[in-house]
């Protein structure tokens, strides 16, 4: 993948990957069972590259509309202190959160799939979807994604960011030769 050299400027300023749950780190289906118990598939490599960018120091926060435990319980896995649930204006939670982290919204990158995302695209330093997103949303996003939601989407935003911000290396190093 080839992305445009004022994509990647971009990305080397990130300092918070924000991110939809339904639909990004998930495929998007809600899966219920006789019991009302809702289930959510998530991708290990996902959740793996969100763990990389903790590592250099990127914040990660999920931010999403709805109010599940399994949302808790994954980010609570992967070590993510930022989760916001059962959030309508996803922007106005972000830009909370960017004071408090003390960034700017052009430090963030956001990836989601549906309306209630647009607005946190549209002002955020990078806007991202997935290729599983309504035609709509690519309109407005600065990048859609090869991998779909819930099928590797976030490794591919995680990879990609480290790769922009001189970590690769690093992380392969660490992994061909035991070094940290």
């Amino acid at each position: 993948m080839t992305l445009p050299a004022s994509l990647l400027d971009q990305l080397r300023r990130v300092r918070l990957l924000a991110l939809d749950v339904d639909g990004v780190l998930t495929d998007g289906r809600l899966y219920f069972q006789a019991d009302g118990i809702e289930i959510k598939a998530f991708h290990t490599q996902d959740g793996h590259g969100l763990k990389l960018l903790k590592r250099v120091g990127v914040h990660v926060a999920l931010i999403t509309g709805r109010d599940s435990p399994m949302v808790s319980q994954r980010a609570a896995a992967l070590g993510i202190d930022h989760v916001h649930q059962g959030c309508e204006d996803k922007l106005a939670t972000l830009r909370g959160l960017c004071q408090r982290l003390d960034i700017e919204l052009e430090q963030v990158a956001y990836c989601g799939d549906d309306l209630p995302d647009l607005a946190a695209i549209k002002r955020c330093g990078v806007g991202i979807t997935v290729p599983n997103a309504p035609d709509y949303m690519h309109t407005h996003a600065d990048w859609t994604t090869e991998r779909l939601g819930g099928h590797g989407a976030v490794r591919e935003i995680c990879d990609t960011l480290l790769e922009s911000q001189g970590h690769w290396g690093a992380v392969l190093d660490t992994y061909l030769h035991g070094r940290t």
